[in-house]
């Protein structure tokens, strides 16, 4: 299977990032405090639900990371330094626009827009745990939703790069025993520390819903087949009757879709491109950009329309499109080219949103 484009990879992302979208607006007002006053359970709904999306992200991550490092379950080749470098590189470059814009937008509206949404002026430490992907480590407020997403992700995929170094050097029988480790971690992840919400800053408490989309991948594989599939079930089947978690039946139910859809042909070959397509390959950018643009949106019609379900739905979907807008852009500019950051109008771009800022909103040690 190719690590190229996959329509229904693709499509499930399309889904995703815009489940995370409303999400936020449903739990960032005022907009869905007053939607909710005529449509309490749709708010409600994407409060509690639309979040889980962020499982399915995490299996395709594990999906796509299993094609690359090893996908027949042998451990490929590869300078380990340089790819968790170019991983680093791939998810700061968008990230550190995407948090400027959404720190320059809270000055702008704070003068004049109070709410429990808005972060605090940022100091510069907390900027540069930011820019390492460190903050939660360090106990740091965030600046802009789902940032924590990025570091564990990152987290992840070192974890996984560093596990196949070990393997390499280690494990004369590295084809067996590297995926029997990521069956062992999972079930660790799955079945005991994904049940304490106190590791949800470190990437093993979210390993299981990774090593069930590595195992999803190799499900699609000769050399494992219906085998890996099985697997998924148990491990998934019996986290859920240790402890139910929505956030596990999510992942549990996305890595058997791809790993069904991988063995029939259908990742390849189904949905034709489309909206969903589109939005799937830009989803990183528009999960990054759309907190900024969503608290101009709150701020601007919490002033011009505090009141007024239909209106303020409609401000929401603004915000929603608007959010896509910006996405498509942040990909197209910054996320899907090479040298952003240099001696270019991008980075002069983004060092005048840091001054601006610090000029605004008074950024402190």
């Amino acid at each position: 299977m190719s690590k190229s484009r996959l329509p229904l990879i693709d499509a499930i992302k399309g889904v995703g990032c815009l489940a995370i979208v409303l999400h936020h607006l449903a739990i960032y007002g005022p907009m869905s405090a007053v939607v909710s006053q005529s449509a309490p359970q749709l708010i409600e709904g994407l409060v509690l639900y639309a979040r889980q999306a962020v499982q399915m992200f995490f299996v395709l991550a594990g999906f796509l990371v299993a094609a690359q490092l090893a996908p027949e379950g042998k451990i490929l080749p590869r300078p380990r330094v340089a790819l968790i470098w170019k991983r680093y590189k791939r998810l700061i470059t968008p990230f550190l626009f995407a948090v400027t814009s959404a720190i320059l937008i809270t000055a702008l509206v704070r003068p004049w827009f109070e709410h429990e949404s808005l972060s605090g002026a940022p100091s510069l430490f907390q900027l540069l745990t930011h820019a390492l992907l460190l903050h939660d480590l360090f106990g740091i407020e965030a600046l802009s939703a789902g940032v924590w997403f990025v570091a564990i992700d990152f987290q992840l995929f070192t974890l996984t790069v560093l596990l196949t170094a070990l393997m390499h050097r280690a494990a004369p029988n590295r084809e067996v025993i590297f995926p029997v480790l990521i069956v062992l971690l999972s079930a660790l992840s799955l079945w005991l520390l994904n049940r304490f919400s106190a590791y949800d800053i470190y990437a093993p408490y979210f390993f299981g819903a990774y090593g069930l989309g590595m195992l999803a991948y190799w499900s699609t594989r000769p050399a494992f087949g219906a085998r890996a599939l099985l697997i998924v079930l148990v491990l998934g089947g019996v986290a859920l009757l240790l402890e139910y978690r929505i956030t596990i039946f999510v992942a549990l139910v996305t890595a058997t879709l791809v790993s069904l859809a991988g063995q029939k042909g259908w990742l390849e070959r189904w949905p034709r491109p489309g909206v969903l397509t589109w939005l799937g390959t830009r989803s990183y950018s528009i999960f990054l950009i759309h907190y900024g643009i969503c608290i101009g949106f709150n701020a601007l019609w919490h002033v011009l329309f505090p009141t007024g379900v239909l209106i303020n739905g409609l401000g929401m979907l603004a915000a929603v499109l608007s959010s896509v807008a910006a996405g498509a852009l942040l990909y197209r500019k910054v996320e899907s080219q090479k040298g952003v950051i240099g001696l270019n109008w991008k980075t002069a771009l983004l060092t005048t949103a840091l001054v601006a800022t610090v000029l605004m909103d008074g950024v402190i040690w």
